[in-house]
């Protein structure tokens, strides 16, 4: 697609990003708990995937190394004798400062990010994040800090712990350092261990609105046109990092693609359909596949909550790309969306099952057809 570049998305990642769009009230919530002085040792930020999270934890990291506690940051200003000492107002860093660029470059000795690590022997990223991550934290943690502020954690994603990473991370929750802060970044808080929930204090991030988005966007991916900004805008809802992650997959011409021939049912165009699974299939990563199943999941869900509301094509409702509304319409009308959402759930099962099991991608793309061709014939 035209608006993304590899190259500059590199400089996207969290820990490079020196803005955060449209999350003031948590950055706020961040600096007055720091302004206190009695900074809570852990928090779990939370919300849609993309929506700035890990920035955010990124933001707030850099900015306790380079301030340190807030009575050394008041320390450090005006004597008893000028005026009152001046906090900061905010959480940015310069880029210029020198904790930006240590930070940005994985090399400053105060701060540690648990991730899903690469496994040698496999010759590929884990598939979760394991306990030997989570000892590099106690070993760290043991210590006192090498700059003698604080000593700051992020775990991208807490999601991705398996059993014995979270119950070595709970240990550090249980009896944690003097001046150690850790961010927990989590998708889905849910899927934690009630244990680590309960020692973290919570900050909830919400989708961006329009005007958050369009400026996150203008960053992010500068060189959209019109179309593909209006269509990737409903697609991210109100998510930058997945608007950007679905521009480099290619995402919003892949569903396209898909409901293009969903809309020749129920009698597809059968080269075509063929090309297309023939196509996926070659993708040994996986990763169009991936991405074709959850949007096309996504999109169904978009079609029964407007089919349900009676709202495809009226108020709230923004087309994809043209073409998009007439075809929600046609579908709205092949069955109700009572069973729109079972064959929803159906198809979701497919897919996974498939997934699971490493089944070959081009049959279960005719297996989904298949199941579609059936609510068509009706």
């Amino acid at each position: 697609m035209s608006g993304y570049d590899p190259q500059q998305a590199a400089t996207w990642a969290p820990r490079h990003t020196p803005v955060l769009y449209g999350h003031a009230e948590a950055e706020k919530a961040l600096l007055d708990a720091w302004a206190s002085g009695r900074l809570p040792h852990a928090w779990l930020i939370t919300g849609p995937r993309g929506v700035g999270k890990a920035t955010l934890a990124f933001r707030f990291a850099r900015f306790l190394l380079a301030n340190g506690p807030a009575g050394s940051a008041a320390d450090a200003g005006p004597s008893l004798f000028g005026d009152a000492p001046v906090l900061p107002d905010s959480l940015a860093v310069a880029e210029d400062h020198p904790v930006f660029s240590r930070v940005a470059g994985g090399g400053h000795a105060d701060l540690i990010t648990v991730e899903r690590s690469y496994d040698e022997k496999a010759d590929r990223w884990r598939g979760d994040i394991v306990v030997q991550d989570v000892r590099a934290v106690i070993d760290r943690f043991s210590k006192t800090a090498a700059e003698g502020g604080y000593r700051v954690c992020i775990v991208d994603a807490a999601d991705d712990m398996n059993t014995n990473a979270a119950n070595g991370l709970l240990k550090i929750l249980e009896e944690p350092p003097p001046n150690a802060v850790l961010l927990l970044v989590s998708h889905a808080p849910g899927g934690l261990l009630p244990t680590i929930r309960s020692r973290c204090r919570r900050l909830a991030l919400k989708p961006l609105n329009e005007a958050a988005l369009g400026a996150a966007l203008d960053r992010l991916l500068p060189d959209l046109d019109a179309a593909e900004r209006r269509g990737l805008a409903v697609l991210a809802e109100g998510a930058p990092g997945r608007a950007a992650l679905l521009a480099g997959q290619g995402g919003l011409k892949l569903l396209q693609g898909l409901l293009e021939m969903v809309g020749q049912l129920p009698k597809p165009d059968i080269p075509k359909l063929h090309a297309f699974g023939d196509a996926l299939a070659r993708d040994r990563s996986g990763t169009g596949f991936q991405v074709m199943g959850e949007l096309f999941r996504w999109w169904l869900a978009r079609l029964v909550r407007g089919a349900a509301a009676g709202q495809i094509g009226g108020a709230g409702w923004t087309e994809i790309f043209p073409g998009e509304t007439a075809l929600a319409r046609r579908l709205s009308d092949w069955q109700a969306p009572d069973r729109w959402a079972e064959d929803w759930e159906q198809l979701g099962r497919l897919l996974d099952r498939g997934e699971s099991v490493n089944l070959d991608r081009k049959q279960m793309l005719l297996n989904l057809f298949a199941m579609l061709g059936r609510a068509a014939a009706h």
